[in-house]
C-alpha cells in the first residue's frame, strides 16, 4: 500500500539522510530502544498506518517491527522538505504512546 513512500524512507536511512528529533531520542531512551533497534525497525518494519499531522498538515508513517529481544516497536517518521526522513518519535508498542501523537 506504501511501497513507494516505504522504499523512499529505506534509501534515506541507508544514506544516512535523516534526523531525529529530540523527542524520538528522549522516548528511546525511555523506552530502551537502540539507534540499532529503530534502523532494525525502519529497514524490515511495516508501515501499518498513515497520519496527517494535526499542526504542519504533512503526512507521517507508523512503522511496527520487532526488535531482536521480541518486543514490537513503533517508529513514526516523516519527510522533510530538504528530502530527509525525519524520525518524530519511538516507542515500545506495549507502553503507552506518547502523548504528542
Amino acid at each position: 500500500m506504501f511501497e513507494r513512500i516505504l522504499t523512499r524512507i529505506r534509501t534515506l536511512i541507508r544514506a544516512q539522510q535523516f534526523v531525529v528529533t529530540i523527542h524520538a531520542d528522549e522516548e528511546m531512551d525511555d523506552d530502551h530502544v537502540t539507534w540499532s533497534e529503530v534502523e532494525h525497525i525502519l529497514l524490515t518494519g511495516d508501515i501499518i498506518e498513515r497520519q496527517k499531522d494535526r499542526e504542519t498538515r504533512e503526512w507521517k508513517y507508523v512503522f511496527l517491527g520487532e526488535a531482536a529481544d521480541s518486543r514490537k516497536i513503533v517508529v513514526v517518521t516523516k519527510l522533510s522538505p530538504s528530502g530527509k526522513a525525519v524520525i518524530l518519535t519511538v516507542y515500545d508498542e506495549e507502553k503507552e504512546p506518547p502523548h504528542d501523537l
